[in-house]
């Protein structure tokens, strides 16, 4: 039910263990299973969207995955009765509120730290993050959202497909799926149906949209937004990777807001995310996941695509409302790169949440770090498409 990175130091390094289906072209083992039953991302659109979706794809769901798509087609029209419901009941407040103050985002490539990153800071409580619960039904997560957190827990594994991060529906959770199910055009939309191609890659970069699709986007991003703190009434901390090539439209719309960009070496974020896409695709797709060649490509597609727009676009952001840092240098004093920031976001209170930080870091502490390795010709890919960040940000060597 999760895509974002990691936790902390051992929780970045997921091995790529995965066995190789000769008939899929794709890994089907390795990761964490993930029950048939339990719920995919698709169940939390509304009817119209989900049969967009499956009309879009010609129907083309693979022999084994039609009864989820069945299931779907049942399932989906509750969604528009509940929000139908809460329409009624918050549909005034939604529409009336206002955020207490500019959202703070969290920013990077997948597997970078953004995961552990939003789950440090989310520990301050007088901020709020959009939980997975929320981001998997935004359409009605306001009336729904006490009785899944305390009955629906058996629904959800205890750790994600992809690496051993633990998963529930209270945890943070990237908006980029909330946008996804209420109908963004989003490059997740290719999870469902991987051997179709890439899907909407363009809206990896805000500079590639043009006025209208960019309205029709930030219009559900601000739904989702006043939504959350009609439930929250606190100022929102949001993290999505797919942000990245996006900060220049986003600092338009809400100026006032910071952003953090996280960076981390692309000769260890390229194994990675290659993992996360066949995890996700494995137990979240309607096809048999695409071959390793499709996903080395698919990853360095989204890299060029989401930093051709952030390195164009960081220059917009006015001093001190864009901050960068380093995972490798987080993870080895995490305690003062997170003192460092709250100076920097110009926050109060770090001795108070200090001792909940120590915590959290305590428990981590164990974790055993997995390995990833990268072919010579796998390198030789990498540096040639990540050349630029990797000179800027120090891992050019």
């Amino acid at each position: 039910m999760v895509a974002g990175d990691l936790r902390l130091m051992g929780r970045i390094d997921s091995v790529m263990t995965a066995g190789s289906d000769k008939k899929a072209g794709a890994a089907k083992t390795g990761f964490h299973s993930y029950p048939f039953w339990a719920p995919k991302f698709w169940h939390g659109m509304r009817v119209g969207l989900w049969m967009r979706l499956l009309f879009g794809n010609k129907f083309t769901v693979a022999l084994t995955r039609l009864p989820i798509a069945i299931a779907l087609i049942i399932l989906t029209p509750f969604n528009d009765l509940l929000y139908g419901i809460q329409s009624l009941l918050f549909g005034r407040k939604i529409q009336q509120a206002k955020l207490p103050r500019a959202p703070l985002f969290i920013i990077g490539h997948w597997r970078s730290g953004t995961t552990l990153l939003h789950e440090l800071l989310s520990l301050d409580d007088r901020w709020a993050s959009p939980t997975t619960y929320q981001c998997f039904a935004p359409w009605h997560f306001l009336i729904t959202q006490r009785l899944m957190n305390r009955f629906g827990n058996f629904l959800i594994p205890d750790k994600r497909p992809m690496d051993n991060m633990k998963a529930g529906w209270q945890l943070p959770q990237e908006d980029e799926f909330a946008l996804m199910n209420l109908g963004c055009k989003s490059p997740y939309l290719r999870i469902a149906f991987p051997r179709n191609g890439f899907v909407y890659q363009h809206y990896l970069n805000s500079d590639s949209l043009n006025d209208s699709e960019w309205k029709a986007w930030s219009a559900k991003l601000d739904w989702f937004l006043r939504a959350l703190t009609t439930g929250h009434g606190k100022p929102l901390i949001l993290k999505s990777p797919t942000h990245t090539g996006r900060i220049g439209r986003l600092h338009q719309t809400y100026p006032a807001s910071y952003f953090i960009h996280i960076s981390r070496d692309p000769r260890k974020l390229f194994p990675s995310t290659v993992r996360l896409w066949q995890s996700l695709d494995t137990v979240q797709g309607l096809q048999y996941p695409m071959n390793d060649e499709q996903y080395e490509a698919l990853v360095l597609d989204s890299f060029q695509r989401m930093y051709e727009g952030y390195s164009k676009q960081k220059n917009s952001i006015p001093a001190g409302q864009l901050i960068e840092i380093r995972y490798e240098d987080l993870i080895a004093d995490p305690l003062r790169h997170l003192e460092e920031l709250y100076k920097k976001l110009d926050w109060d209170g770090f001795d108070q949440i200090r001792p909940k930080l120590e915590k959290r870091l305590q428990q981590d502490r164990d974790y055993q770090v997995n390995r990833h390795n990268l072919s010579e010709s796998q390198e030789q890919k990498v540096k040639e498409c990540c050349e630029a960040y990797m000179k800027q940000y120090g891992y050019w060597n």
